[in-house]
C-alpha cells in the first residue's frame, strides 16, 4: 500500500471545498499537514454529521473517483460513526464520531487552517489517538506530543 501523498490531500481539499463539505483533517494525516515528520497510508477526515453535509460529501467523493454503492452512500449521508473507503483512488477514513472529541463544532472552533486545509488542532489529534488506545496510537503518542509542544511554541 502506497503512502498518502500531499497531492491527494489537495485533491480532497479542493473537491470537498467545491461541494462545501464541513470536515477537518484528523489523525496522522492532519498532523502531517501541520508539519509532523511522518507518513501515513490514508487520510482521516472528521466530517460534520448532518444529512446535507453527507450528501455534499457523497458528491465530492464521486468527483474524486470513489464509486459508492447505494448502501455506502446512505451510510455517509446519515453519518455512520466510521467508514473506511479502500476501493477508490486512495484510502480514506470518514469519521463522524471520533474517539476523544465530543462535538464537531467544538473541534471546528479549535481547528487550524494550513494552506487552505482545515486541520484539527494538535490537542484534538492527540486526544483522539489517546482515546482510541490502539497499540499503534500509543506508540506514536510521545512523538505527537513532542511535535505538539514544538508546534505550539512556533505558532
Amino acid at each position: 500500500m502506497a503512502a498518502f501523498e500531499y497531492r491527494q490531500a489537495e485533491e480532497v481539499r479542493d473537491a470537498l471545498s467545491r461541494h462545501r463539505v464541513r470536515y477537518l483533517f484528523l489523525g496522522k494525516s492532519g498532523a502531517i499537514l501541520l508539519g509532523f515528520p511522518d507518513t501515513t497510508q490514508d487520510a482521516d477526515l472528521f466530517v460534520e454529521r448532518d444529512r446535507n453535509n453527507g450528501r455534499a460529501l457523497v458528491a465530492a467523493l464521486g468527483d474524486l473517483g470513489f464509486v459508492l454503492s447505494g448502501e455506502l452512500a446512505e451510510q455517509i449521508e446519515r453519518g455512520k460513526d466510521f467508514i473506511q473507503l479502500k476501493d477508490g483512488p486512495f484510502d480514506l477514513d470518514l469519521i463522524f464520531a471520533p474517539d476523544g472529541i465530543e462535538r464537531f463544532d467544538d473541534a471546528w472552533q479549535r481547528h487550524v487552517e494550513v494552506n487552505g486545509f482545515p486541520v484539527c488542532h494538535p490537542d484534538d489529534i492527540i486526544a483522539s489517538k489517546r482515546a482510541a488506545n490502539r497499540a499503534k496510537d500509543r506508540e506514536s503518542l510521545p512523538r505527537l506530543e513532542s511535535f505538539r509542544d514544538y508546534w505550539m511554541r512556533n505558532h
